[in-house]
């Protein structure tokens, strides 16, 4: 939280402070724009503290994040956010600048959305006898936004990173592919969060490209990707199966038979690719477990409720 805390004008940074600590604990995104009331939210839930932002306190933002020269914001502006340190993304909302066709830049910055990467240390746990056989099995993770698919796709990728003796799982070579700079949260290039010894990264690059590139580049045993489904993603996915490397990622859906009315993961689906489905809900916050299905989408007996950890 110190790290998103510098980042924030005075009198905002004063206000967040100020908040119980149930709130401050659990916060989950921190909303700042113009004219408007400065929004937390925790567990879903927003709350609206009594200040209104300021084009000044925008302007003092946008000086920090660009540490007082827009120029390197340039990237991120293109994309839309920026990855700070501790792993934190500010989602950037104003005015879009078109270059043929397609977006340059957002200039005249009017909202700003801190996500708070919240690191979860050993929530795969109680996962790993279904996604550890022996060898590591194909998986994907299916949620709405903000479930809590990257937490625990990170907690994975550490496991397999490190190991257990405990458990009998030998350290592997992962490869992550982090188009949003989500999962490990890198800062040129290094990643804010907890991961092994035997992680590869590559930040802020498209999906199907950086799979293959980390296949010919970098020979995972698991490659590890969020957010999956676009069709150009599909195709990556089939190659590095036939490469004999393990996958494990997440999707947007609320459930196994949501996904499998997308044409561009329906060929996939059909084909039983992946091993394990693991759907996850917010019912009873993010990491709520709503099912453990198997390579069929034939539910497998879990204890219903949240990921401890």
């Amino acid at each position: 939280m110190e790290n998103i805390l510098a980042f924030l004008p005075k009198q905002i940074s004063e206000k967040i402070r100020e908040l119980p600590a149930p709130i401050l604990n659990t916060m989950e995104e921190i909303r700042i724009r113009i004219n408007r009331p400065l929004e937390v939210s925790t567990r879903g839930k927003p709350y609206f503290l009594p200040y209104l932002v300021s084009e000044q306190d925008a302007e003092q933002l946008i000086n920090k994040l660009a540490n007082y020269s827009f120029y390197t914001l340039e990237e991120e502006l293109q994309k839309g956010y920026i990855t700070i340190p501790g792993g934190h993304r500010v989602g950037l909302a104003g005015k879009v600048i078109l270059e043929n066709g397609s977006v340059k830049a957002i200039r005249n910055l009017a909202s700003f959305n801190f996500r708070i990467a919240r690191e979860k240390i050993g929530i795969s746990e109680p996962f790993l006898p279904f996604l550890y056989q022996g060898k590591w099995k194909h998986t994907m993770i299916i949620g709405a936004p903000q479930t809590g698919k990257t937490t625990l796709l990170r907690d994975i990728a550490r496991v397999i990173s490190t190991g257990s003796k405990e458990k009998g799982i030998p350290p592997l070579k992962v490869g992550i592919v982090d188009e949003r700079s989500e999962i490990a949260g890198c800062v040129r290039g290094i990643p804010q969060l907890t991961f092994g010894p035997r992680i590869d990264i590559l930040d802020a690059c498209p999906k199907a490209e950086g799979m293959m590139m980390l296949i010919r580049s970098m020979s995972p045993d698991v490659l590890i990707v969020d957010e999956i489904g676009r069709e150009e993603d599909s195709i990556a996915i089939m190659e590095a199966i036939n490469a004999g490397i393990t996958l494990i990622m997440t999707t947007h859906g609320n459930s196994f038979e949501e996904i499998k009315k997308r044409p561009i993961l329906r060929d996939i689906l059909d084909q039983h690719v992946f091993e394990n489905y693991l759907e996850l809900s917010r019912k009873n916050g993010p990491g709520t477990i709503k099912k453990f299905l198997n390579a069929n989408g034939d539910e497998k007996k879990f204890k219903a409720g949240v990921m401890s950890g």
